[in-house]
């Protein structure tokens, strides 16, 4: 398994994916509300792992510059399609991996990842790259599914699933464990809030501060 078989995965089901309904709506637009919130008009933002671009469209017209990535060209290709019936100046797609960003990119005041930490493969390697591409105090904002503290079961599913291919790669880690990770990227940790509107949600959301 590799990057390049996530991707093929994520290709594979982008279109499934793009039909599939938000499991928490409220708890969506509050995240999406409180990140509104924390982004000024003159930003420069960065989105990883931003799927076929729903939150991107949400926020990028708040912005002065929006790049948002993800590693399947099949999920980019459904965001530019959207993108298509409602243009916004600021935004634009890319296909590409965190790695793959010209190192000369470090003048971004927010990086966002959401429902994206888990999928990494290299997670100290992932949070230290995107120190490297925030501006002096940026922000790493992130909401983060915590696989280490949700039901056993998904935990011993998971790599039975990836061998069959119904699954990709997916880090198993708590809550307690991603914050010393992101602290150990370079990060004040500002705030941890759980969104969740219903059901028991271990997707915290964090804000992080560049030191």
């Amino acid at each position: 398994m590799s990057i390049a078989s996530d991707a093929r995965f994520w290709d594979r089901s982008s279109r499934k994916y793009a039909k599939s309904a938000i499991s928490d709506q409220a708890g969506y637009e509050r995240t999406l509300e409180r990140t509104r919130g924390l982004l000024r008009p003159g930003d420069r933002v960065l989105e990883l792992g931003c799927g076929t671009g729903t939150t991107a469209l949400r926020l990028a017209g708040d912005v002065r510059d929006y790049l948002a990535t993800d590693v399947s060209a099949g999920m980019i290709a459904i965001a530019n399609e959207k993108h298509a019936a409602g243009p916004i100046p600021a935004l634009a797609f890319r296909t590409a991996t965190v790695e793959a960003l010209a190192p000369d990119a470090a003048s971004f005041n927010a990086v966002l990842g959401f429902n994206y930490l888990h999928l990494v493969r290299d997670l100290p390697g992932t949070l230290r790259r995107i120190h490297t591409l925030l501006a002096a105090e940026g922000l790493f904002i992130s909401k983060t599914p915590c696989v280490g503290d949700m039901n056993p079961l998904l935990r011993l599913a998971l790599p039975a699933m990836r061998a069959i291919g119904m699954a990709p790669y997916a880090g198993v880690f708590r809550v307690a464990e991603l914050s010393r990770h992101i602290g150990a990227a370079g990060f004040d940790i500002l705030a941890t809030e759980n969104h969740a509107t219903k059901g028991n949600d271990k997707r915290p959301y964090i804000v992080a501060r560049k030191k």
